[in-house]
C-alpha cells in the first residue's frame, strides 16, 4: 500500500538548473581535490622523501598543546581512518619523528607526541611544502578575495 505521507516539495531554487559558471565550479572541485593532493604529495616525496600525509601529521602535532594528540584526534585532523593513521605513525616513529605512548586515562587509546627530531624534520620540509602549495594552488588565485573564499569553503565543509 502506498505511503500516505506527502513527499516534501523541493524548493524551486533547489531544482533550478545550474548556470554555466555554477556547473564549471561543481565539476572542477573533484578534479581540484584529486590533482592538488597528488601534486603536493609528488613534490614532497621527490624533494623531501616524505609524503604529504607524513608532513601534515608532523604539522598537526606541532600545533597541538604539548605537541601531542590522541591517535584518533590526529587521524581526524589529517582526514584519515585510524588504521591509516596508525600505519603513518609507525613509519614516523621508526624514523624517530614521533613517539607513541598509551594514554594514562584509559589505557586503551594511544597518543602521538612530536619529538625534537620530528620538529626539526618538519622545519626542514616546510619550505618545500610552502613552495608546492603556492605553485599548485595559491598562485592560481591571485586577485581573488581569499578571506571570502576561505569562509565559503568552511561553510561547505560544515
Amino acid at each position: 500500500m502506498p505511503s500516505m505521507t506527502p513527499k516534501p516539495t523541493p524548493d524551486a531554487d533547489a531544482v533550478r538548473p545550474l548556470t554555466t559558471d555554477e556547473e564549471a565550479v561543481v565539476r572542477s572541485l573533484p578534479r581540484l581535490i584529486y590533482a592538488l593532493s597528488r601534486a603536493l604529495d609528488a613534490d614532497m616525496t621527490r624533494e623531501q622523501r616524505m609524503s604529504a600525509t607524513e608532513y601534515l601529521t608532523l604539522m598537526h602535532l606541532s600545533e597541538a598543546p604539548d605537541r601531542q594528540l590522541r591517535m584518533s584526534d590526529l587521524a581526524d585532523a589529517c582526514e584519515m581512518s585510524l588504521s591509516g593513521m596508525t600505519r603513518i605513525a609507525h613509519r614516523l616513529e621508526s624514523q624517530g619523528f614521533i613517539r607513541r605512548v598509551q594514554c594514562e586515562q584509559d589505557g586503551r587509546s594511544w597518543r602521538a607526541t612530536l619529538t625534537e627530531t620530528g620538529f626539526a624534520r618538519l622545519e626542514e620540509a616546510w619550505p618545500t611544502h610552502l613552495t608546492a602549495v603556492r605553485r599548485h594552488f595559491l598562485d592560481h588565485l591571485v586577485g581573488m578575495d581569499l578571506r571570502t573564499l576561505a569562509a565559503a569553503l568552511r561553510n561547505v565543509a560544515t
